[in-house]
Formats: C-alpha cells, structure tokens, sequence
C-alpha cells in the first residue's frame, strides 16, 4: 500500500471482521524523536497465541473470501524499510492491539495520506461503531470520537450532505492545525 491511511483502513477493516464494536485509533508523529507511529486498538474477538504469531505470513488470514491476507505482511514489511517494527497484542476474548511504527523521515517511509477522508470513511461507513481518532504531532493534539460527534448532532445522521461537508472542514481544519495550519 502506497499510503499510510490505507494500512489504517484495512486495520479498522479487521477490527470490523473480529466483531469489534470499539476501535481506538491512535497516530503520533514525534518529529524530534523521528518517529511516526499508528495503534489501533479494538475490542474484537482476539487471537490466540499461534494465530497472533502466524498471521504476518501472507498465506495465513481468517478470511473465507480468499487465501491471502496480505494487509499485515505489508505493513510489517514497511515498518522493517523505515527502521521501525510492527507489534501485535491480542487476547481471545478482549482485543487487538496494532502497533506499526516508523522512523517518522526514513526515504522509504509512505506518506501519511488523505487522513482527512480516512476518518471520514470509517465514521460515516460505520454508524454503529464507537471510534475514537487520537493524532498528535510533536505537542499539538486532535480527538475525536464518534461519540463526541454523536452528541454534537442529536440524531442528525452524519450522512446528511451537509453534515459531511461540516465533517470534512471540521477534521481537514483541526488536522492541519496539528502541522501548524498547513494542510497535508
């Protein structure tokens, strides 16, 4: 995958599979430690040990559609380019938690990409699920939650075209805040 956000959206995608009905997405760009790390944390069905440890093999997924799983093994295979590493912590029963991490200004490291649209698909395609967006770049911080978001509407879907050109301006403008008002 050519973009970061990608890698974020087939790890929500996985969360959404192993029955998670809470997601905790978490990026922090640490720029004097050169760091860039993404965690999704959920509380899905889990692994068991010999899964957890099988399932960066390209040729070992859950999914009944096909026989390869290959969003993992990528990832893990970016985070090793970039000096960095991928951790995986699951309990059956509790969770996953997702830990890819990048040295933040490695040539090989992929951009971040269209952030903004990557919240904004998972709220919106996922009304049920409770999701959280944690993005911290250096000490400048953004949250937002689903619920959060639920409460500031009071029943308005956040389908309503103008509800998703208010959601779009909101994470575009809180997110370019975080790079010092330039959007990326």
């Amino acid at each position: 995958m050519r973009e970061l956000s990608l890698h974020i959206l087939d790890l929500v995608q996985n969360s959404l599979e192993a029955g998670a009905n809470i997601v905790k997405l978490e990026v922090i760009e640490d720029l004097s430690a050169d760091v860039l790390v993404i965690r999704v944390a959920d509380n899905g069905r889990g692994m068991d040990e010999k899964l957890r440890q099988l399932v960066i093999d390209p040729f070992v997924t859950t999914r009944l559609t096909r026989r390869v799983g290959l969003g993992l093994p990528l990832m893990e295979m970016s985070t090793k380019r970039c000096d960095g590493y991928l951790k995986i912590q699951s309990t059956p029963g509790q969770g996953t938690i997702i830990e890819a991490s990048y040295r933040h200004h490695h040539l090989d490291r992929p951009p971040l990409g269209n952030i903004v649209e990557t919240i904004k698909t998972i709220l919106v395609a996922n009304p049920t699920l409770n999701f959280l967006y944690r993005h911290t770049v250096n000490d400048r911080k953004f949250t937002v939650s689903s619920q959060e978001l639920a409460d500031i509407l009071d029943g308005v879907p956040l389908t309503q075209p103008d509800i998703l050109i208010w959601l779009h301006k909101y994470l575009s403008d809180h997110i370019a805040n975080l790079y010092g008002g330039v959007e990326k």
